[in-house]
């Protein structure tokens, strides 16, 4: 079972297995259809397509008439019917995969764990990855029978915004930001209307969770580089933009055998969202 990455020769070897899904993640947050288009010129055999907007989020405005973020939390259920859609049950083997190092398809990694399936895994290095050792692109896309996975004890944690809100004055978790330096100084914002970042958090950027080749560094360096940030990784909360990257953060941690530590799904987009809420700017 594959828990955390796989690598792309190992996924070659079950692109045909019955009990494996593959869902290709790819997305571009200034352009929504990016994703769905450049599946459709080509992908791994037998991969389906999970949108990042469509998919593995949901309804940008709760019940109450609040924002939530840009990508807030898919309900449950409805989680679980994509996912039996796609062929998944409680025993398949889960990959997915983007062209972003991770970027996106760590976002299907937390959502399965957050219901409660341990077997999912991102390929490591992403497309460039697999087409580096050879295996090709494909244009079918094959059908696949009904899953019947079933919700179970979630093996993630998340944290609402109300309780970002009480951890200010008490910081007794860290928060980490996963976006780039510039956004989280409050600088070239161009996705969310306000810059900045929530007063004491601290800044590693998702990418440097990356070697030079693509791949996640091993997890000796992942575990010395982000043991500082934090004295106890169960009291850390990640967040970034919208709670995408952030899971590239969170997987990060699950390789360097640093577990436990929460998601804010709404993050910065829902936090600016609402002028009461206090903006920090620059490098601290």
């Amino acid at each position: 079972m594959y828990t955390t990455l796989i690598s792309a020769t190992d996924l070659a070897a079950h692109v045909t297995d019955s009990q494996w899904v593959i869902l290709d993640c790819r997305h571009d947050l200034l352009n929504p259809d990016a994703g769905s288009k450049a599946f459709a010129a080509g992908h791994i055999q037998n991969a389906r397509f999970a949108s990042i907007d469509n998919d593995l989020s949901g309804a940008k405005t709760g019940p109450d008439g609040i924002f939530r973020g840009r990508h807030p939390l898919p309900e449950r259920a409805a989680l679980i019917e994509t996912l039996r859609s796609w062929g998944v049950s409680d025993d398949t083997q889960v990959v997915g995969y983007d062209a972003h190092g991770g970027m996106y398809a760590a976002r299907l990694w937390w959502l399965l764990r957050w219901i409660g399936h341990p077997a999912v895994a991102v390929l490591d290095g992403g497309l460039a990855a697999w087409q580096a050792v050879g295996e090709p692109l494909v244009l079918p896309v094959a059908p696949s029978a009904r899953g019947t996975i079933t919700e179970r004890p979630s093996l993630t944690q998340a944290v609402s915004v109300n309780e970002v809100v009480a951890n200010l004055a008490i910081q007794a978790r860290t928060v980490v930001d996963a976006r780039a330096a510039d956004r989280y100084r409050g600088e070239n914002e161009i996705v969310d209307p306000v810059g900045g970042h929530i007063p004491g958090a601290r800044n590693r950027f998702f990418k440097d969770n990356l070697a030079a080749d693509g791949r996640f560094k091993d997890a000796t360096q992942l575990k010395a580089e982000w043991t500082p940030l934090f004295a106890s990784a169960p009291q850390a909360i990640m967040q970034c933009g919208s709670g995408v990257t952030a899971c590239h953060n969170l997987l990060a941690l699950e390789v360097a055998g640093l577990p436990g530590a929460a998601l804010y799904p709404g993050s910065w987009s829902e936090w600016c969202a609402d002028a009461a809420r206090p903006v920090a700017t620059g490098a601290g």
